[in-house]
């Protein structure tokens, strides 16, 4: 899509950068409209080099191409984040001084604002008129979020954050390269019980099937997230849109459950969570104690649990896509890519993202390294980046895997 993004001058301008930089690795046009005001908190060279095309806030550059009145012509989708109470009311009253003025005069395409203000501007009733006005007229909404704003206050007023705008905007347009799927992805690493008060269990935080998840939501996928421990912490700090489903399980069978009852109903299958491979044969209902043990040596009797990846696989439906993770530390002489190779072929899945793992590398940080395996065996993307960069690597390759289906 050819998208315009309309930045005006308030503090929640940064914000936006992230906005552009989601709206481009989503493989959009995007073109930059600041105010000058806005510039006064983000800088041109930025949006320059976040939106990969020139920037400018003039009506007097670019006269031959009419460049005024061309933007909001060849414009899919206009998004104007943050939108202040000024350009609002602008917006209103239909003002066309400066190039975001006449953009949004030109345009035929759906305009998304994202409110951002503080809270006794937003409550105004000049602000309340305003945005009645630019209802009846179509434009859409995203927010204000009621949260912390500059200067210690708090209310209403605060600019969504940038995977909900996206998400919103996709939902106006339709214009997300997952809409119309539906897609579980299941993370975080199951626990499995010794006693009431230890476990078996594994180093995985659950970040990178988290990311996976806010990547396919603000691509437009309808997603359920099967969560197996995963702290609040991590879920909080993605800002997973109120669309994202959540299931939380623990041990390796009831993620099995939930992943079986789910798979049939969703056209991609994410396996990003770590499965414990071995559960306890005999669960104690009481507290294992030194004592109790007679010996400073206590021996544990493990028995193997079920494959869910390659159980699901069995089960697939026509046109499903499943996806595999796989946590690796390749052999003397092995490499990564042979290793995951192998796995592919074993669990029968189309992509299988694989990652070495060590001691202080993969688990737990918020950047990872990852070669994604297609079923011919070819390495279809290797990324080393932030964990939300490699899953929207993933997802590129899955809408790769899935184009002659639809």
């Amino acid at each position: 899509m050819f998208v315009v993004i309309g930045v005006s001058g308030g503090i929640a301008a940064y914000k936006a950068v992230q906005l552009v930089r989601l709206l481009v690795q989503h493989g959009h046009d995007v073109h930059v409209v600041p105010t000058g005001d806005a510039l006064r908190f983000v800088g041109l060279p930025t949006w320059e080099a976040i939106s990969r095309n020139p920037v400018t806030t003039s009506v007097h550059d670019d006269v031959p191409k009419v460049r005024h009145v061309a933007l909001g012509q060849s414009a899919d989708l206009v998004i104007v984040a943050p939108a202040t109470a000024n350009t609002l009311a602008k917006m209103a009253a239909g003002l066309a001084d400066d190039l975001l003025g006449t953009t949004l005069l030109a345009t035929t395409a759906p305009v998304v604002v994202a409110p951002a203000m503080h809270a006794e501007m937003w409550r105004h009733p000049a602000t309340v008129a305003n945005m009645a006005m630019l209802h009846e007229r179509g434009v859409h909404v995203v927010g204000p979020d009621d949260g912390a704003l500059t200067g210690g206050d708090r209310g209403p007023g605060r600019m969504s954050e940038p995977d909900a705008i996206v998400q919103a905007a996709y939902a106006v347009v339709g214009g997300g390269d997952l809409s119309g799927l539906r897609v579980v992805v299941s993370t975080g690493g199951t626990r499995e019980p010794i006693d009431p008060v230890r476990f078996l269990g594994n180093r995985s935080s659950g970040k990178q099937g988290v990311a996976v998840a806010q990547a396919a939501a603000a691509r437009g996928a309808d997603v359920l997230l099967v969560t197996a421990n995963v702290d609040s912490g991590v879920l909080a700090a993605a800002s997973l849109p109120s669309s994202v489903r959540i299931e939380t399980v623990t041990t390796t069978a009831q993620l099995q459950r939930a992943m079986t009852d789910a798979a049939p109903h969703h056209d991609v299958i994410v396996m990003a969570a770590a499965v414990a491979d071995y559960r306890v044969a005999e669960v104690s209902d009481r507290k294992l104690t030194k004592e109790a043990a007679g010996a400073q040596e206590r021996t544990l009797a493990l028995v193997e649990n079920p494959d869910i990846l390659a159980g699901l696989v069995a089960a697939r439906r026509d046109g499903q896509t499943i996806v595999g993770f796989a946590a690796e530390t390749p052999g003397e002489g092995e490499t990564l890519v042979a290793r995951g190779r192998r796995k592919r072929a074993r669990k029968g899945v189309d992509l299988l993202a694989v990652n070495e793992v060590g001691w202080s590398t993969g688990f737990e940080s918020d950047d990872n390294a990852v070669i994604v395996i297609d079923a011919a065996d070819d390495v279809v993307a290797e990324v080393r980046a932030s964990k939300r960069a490699v899953a929207d690597t993933l997802w590129d390759a899955v809408s790769a895997v899935r184009a002659p289906r639809r």
